[in-house]
């Protein structure tokens, strides 16, 4: 059995974010977890330059970046942060685990 060296080389993906393109380079597998995350990112940055006053793209990447954190500490059920739904936690624990599991098979 041989490996396909190929099927490993990162693809170079374009992503826009507040109408810029930015090019990025991912493993094939997480293409589509790459499309995912840059269209939830420019969602939430978009509709924080839609809510509030005239915000440069930086203040508002940290501020949808500030609002993301917090989401993901509290599915992650951290101390001080609003507690989630424990389904959600155990499930995000699993979610760890698995991609640890696969992490660690590379």
């Amino acid at each position: 059995m041989t490996v396909d060296k190929d099927a490993a080389e990162p693809l170079s993906i374009t992503v826009r974010i507040m109408g810029k393109e930015y090019a990025v380079a991912c493993p094939p597998d997480e293409h589509e977890a790459l499309i995912k995350s840059a269209d939830y990112l420019n969602e939430r940055m978009t509709s924080i330059r839609k809510r509030g006053k005239a915000l440069g793209a930086e203040r508002i990447a940290v501020m949808a970046a500030l609002n993301i954190a917090r989401e993901l500490l509290e599915l992650k059920g951290v101390d001080g942060v609003a507690q989630a739904d424990p389904q959600a936690v155990q499930r995000l624990r699993q979610l760890a685990l698995d991609i640890d599991s696969t992490m660690s098979l590379e």
